[in-house]
């Protein structure tokens, strides 16, 4: 960390590598599809992308939305990048032009890219959502035939190439996922019986693709195990461990605490009193955070420039970023995420 005061996030590109490399052998024969939102979950779609440049194997990417999918297709020219989030026109147009495949999860939505297609010439690539009960963007199973032969017209008409059917799941109980399987299925079927055979089927994320593999299809959309975030209330998974550590300094040592470089104006949540972080002389509690600092308890021979670890392999305190969620009722990831420029990323091996 030089003698920066500057907050420090590390990235390990060797842990990302393990990390990829130990998802892709336990959801086989499905495939990974590496989900990148969120700027890969904070830690950079670009040094992400470069960390991974080794990987002759990895060729399937989640991008959310149409910008990211850009990014990605910049540095991975071949590979198949999945964007999910409905676009606008200008972000459609982009995305054929860029070879995106979209994910289509209303009958307005599939009208505007059929449109843009046909203007285009191109014939675009898509994975028709079924809404399996998580409400989160789809169509209804009562809407799902009618959609389906929308789809399959413009198919053969030359428009889209169907390549997917995907969904989400709610994750909330295992008896409300196999209902949103049973759904996926019937979905399935209905897709078959109109003659539309999709290479991919996805309804998997992390959790669900990792404890659940009976519901896996042939592809598992997952992000955050392979950037080593456990979910919450999660127990840490063999093999898979986390790509950042977030560290800062301190600053000042006073009475009544000890002041480290790194606050709410850097993306640390100012709910998170209470927390622990690593220190020198091991766990001490948060006790306030302001704009550019955070106080924490006090430690015998504390000095200025001493390093204490947020979160992070061997962090003593919390030790992952979900840790440090879990008080503030969330994921790990929404930590990360929250890190603004202000704190600076620098690369590992």
């Amino acid at each position: 960390m030089g003698g920066l005061i500057t907050p420090v996030l590390e990235l390990s590109a060797s842990q990302l590598a393990q990390n990829v490399a130990a998802v892709r052998a336990h959801i086989a024969p499905a495939k990974l599809m590496f989900a990148m939102k969120d700027d890969a979950y904070g830690h950079g779609i670009e040094w992400t992308l470069d960390a991974l440049a080794d990987d002759t194997v990895l060729d399937s990417f989640g991008s959310f939305d149409v910008q990211t999918g850009l990014r990605i297709r910049s540095r991975r020219p071949q590979a198949r990048v999945f964007a999910w989030t409905i676009s606008d026109d200008e972000e459609i147009a982009a995305a054929l032009d860029a070879a995106l495949e979209l994910g289509i999860g209303s009958v307005e939505y599939l009208e505007r890219v059929v449109r843009m297609a046909r203007a285009s010439g191109n014939s675009a690539v898509v994975h028709l959502k079924i809404d399996t009960g998580l409400h989160r963007n789809g169509i209804r199973p009562e809407d799902w035939p009618a959609f389906v032969s929308t789809a399959a017209d413009a198919q053969r008409a030359g428009h889209l190439d169907i390549a997917g059917i995907w969904s989400h799941l709610a994750e909330a109980s295992d008896r409300e996922d196999d209902d949103a399987a049973a759904q996926f299925r019937v979905a399935l079927d209905e897709l078959h019986r109109q003659g539309i055979e999709p290479v991919d089927t996805h309804l998997t994320a992390s959790a669900a693709s990792w404890w659940r593999p009976e519901l896996r299809g042939t592809v598992c959309r997952i992000g955050a195990f392979c950037y080593g975030i456990r979910s919450a209330d999660g127990p840490q998974i063999p093999g898979i461990h986390p790509v950042a550590t977030l560290r800062a300094r301190v600053l000042d040592v006073r009475d009544g605490g000890v002041d480290v470089g790194i606050g709410a104006l850097h993306g640390l949540p100012s709910t998170l009193r209470g927390a622990t972080i690593g220190t020198p002389a091991g766990p001490r509690a948060i006790t306030e955070i302001s704009d550019d600092r955070s106080t924490v308890m006090g430690w015998a021979g504390a000095a200025a420039g001493d390093v204490v670890n947020i979160f992070g392999p061997g962090a003593q305190g919390e030790g992952d970023a979900t840790a440090l969620a879990e008080h503030i009722d969330t994921v790990g990831e929404e930590i990360l995420t929250r890190l603004t420029p202000a704190v600076r990323r620098v690369a590992t091996r």
